[in-house]
Order: C-alpha cells, then sequence, then structure tokens
C-alpha cells in the first residue's frame, strides 16, 4: 500500500529510513537534473552526477535525524547535501590544480600563488555552497556575504571563470561584452572582493 505524501513525510521526521529510500527513489531525476545544472565541464570530467547521488542518498538514509526538523523541505535538504558534495569535488578536484591549469591566469596580473589559490578555493566554494551551509571559518562566511552583494553580471563572470574554467573570450561571448572588458571586471570584482576580506594578494 502506497503511502501519501504527508504520510511519508510524517514517517520521515520519524527516522523512517525506508520512507527516506521512498522519498529519494521518487525524487532521483529531481535530484540528479539539480547536481547536473551545477556540476561545472571542469567537475563534469572528474566526477558523474550519479557518484553525487550515490553519495546523498547514503549519507540521507545513515542521518534519518536530519529529516526530524519541523517544518524543513526534504527535497531542499538533498539539494544541500548535494551542493556540499559538489563543493568538496571542487576543492578536490579543481581548486587543487588552478595553479597549474594552462586555463588559469590568475586571480590578477600577477598569477597565482599559494594565497591566491587558497582564496580560489574559497571563491569556488563561495559560488556553489549555500549560505546556511557554508560557514566553516569567517573568511569564508564574509566572502560569500560579498558575493551575494554583487550584481548578477560580476557572479555569472566570476563563476563562468573560476568554477567552469571558461576562458575570458569565452565569457565574453556568453555575457555579449568584449574580451578586455571581462578581464577588466573580474580583475575589479576579485580586487574588490579580495580588499573585504583585508587579503593582499
Amino acid at each position: 500500500m502506497s503511502l501519501t505524501p504527508d504520510e511519508l513525510l510524517q514517517k520521515m521526521q520519524q527516522g523512517d529510513p525506508g520512507a527516506i529510500a521512498a522519498f529519494l527513489i521518487e525524487h532521483r531525476p529531481q535530484l540528479l537534473a539539480f547536481i547536473e545544472k551545477q556540476l561545472g565541464p571542469a567537475l563534469r570530467m572528474k566526477v558523474e552526477p550519479d557518484d553525487i547521488v550515490q553519495e546523498v542518498s547514503l549519507s540521507a538514509i545513515r542521518s534519518p535525524q536530519d529529516f526530524a526538523v519541523p517544518g524543513r523541505d526534504p527535497l531542499g535538504l538533498l539539494f544541500q547535501m548535494a551542493e556540499q558534495r559538489i563543493v568538496d569535488a571542487h576543492r578536490k578536484f579543481v581548486g587543487a590544480k588552478k595553479r597549474s591549469s594552462d586555463r588559469e591566469v590568475g586571480l590578477d596580473a600577477g598569477g597565482a600563488d599559494s594565497q591566491s589559490a587558497g582564496f580560489a578555493a574559497m571563491l569556488i566554494a563561495s559560488i556553489t555552497s549555500p549560505s546556511q551551509a557554508f560557514s566553516r571559518n569567517q573568511k569564508e562566511f564574509q566572502l560569500q556575504q560579498a558575493m551575494q552583494e554583487l550584481p548578477a553580471e560580476q557572479r555569472d563572470a566570476l563563476r563562468l571563470r573560476y568554477v567552469e574554467g571558461l576562458p575570458t573570450k569565452e565569457i565574453a561571448e556568453r555575457l555579449g561584452k568584449s574580451d578586455g572588458a571581462i578581464r577588466v571586471l573580474l580583475s575589479r570584482t576579485i580586487n574588490q572582493l579580495q580588499s573585504l576580506l583585508g587579503k593582499t594578494l
């Protein structure tokens, strides 16, 4: 006998692993679509969307208490779990090679060093992680708050450059600007964010 959505939610809030598994099966297409949308080309070469789905599913079933919070949207919780795993994957596979990648021109004209590589990792995480789950340290939290205050065009340019790893020429084509204008926009935005964090790269 199948459960109604309300009955299923009630059992999930009671920590029933079977109910959580049933919810995962029912909403797997939405979860997979969300993950595919969040993965950039650079990370997609290293991680399959199905792998993230499996990790989220295992984590959800092993953490039934996370679904017991009254009023919590279970699908939203799964999306948050997926976002955090995407952030971790970015740090592991993409952020680590920023310094040596031939697509990386550095965070400024002087190129990347250990400090700028660390800033790049924080930048990637700030773009891809939800604010409520992104507060591992004060500077990361401050960076994400600053990111949220940027105009959409600047956020898009940063995401395309540092998350998806696109060259500035391709970003310019997507945003309808010249290559030079995008380089200036990126440089100005990075300097602005670094200044807010008190960083000197």
